[in-house]
């Protein structure tokens, strides 16, 4: 009994998840199975010998695809700020 009210005075957690949409191309390849490319992420691209294989790869190199973008823009702005501050030295 007193487990039961410990759990109901619980407080459920919040779940912060981004959900995001591009558009995915599936061409079937000569070879058999599928290229998938991304129209809005040049570059991004990956195979797989089924559709359902294909659809897991898409989501898995996206997902990488947009990490790294992420990581070089925050290096990109780094840089630039670093830039900045030096040349406010020698001023």
């Amino acid at each position: 009994m007193i487990n039961q009210k410990t759990n109901l005075t619980k407080k459920r957690s919040s779940i912060k998840k981004t959900i995001l949409q591009y558009s995915a191309i599936f061409e079937p390849a000569e070879e058999g199975g599928y290229n998938v490319s991304f129209p809005q992420f040049p570059g991004c691209v990956t195979f797989g010998r089924t559709f359902e294989e294909s659809k897991i790869k898409a989501k898995e190199v996206l997902e990488l695809w947009i990490e790294e973008l992420v990581f070089s823009i925050g290096t990109l702005f780094a840089i630039i700020k670093q830039s900045k501050l030096s040349k406010k030295q020698f001023e």
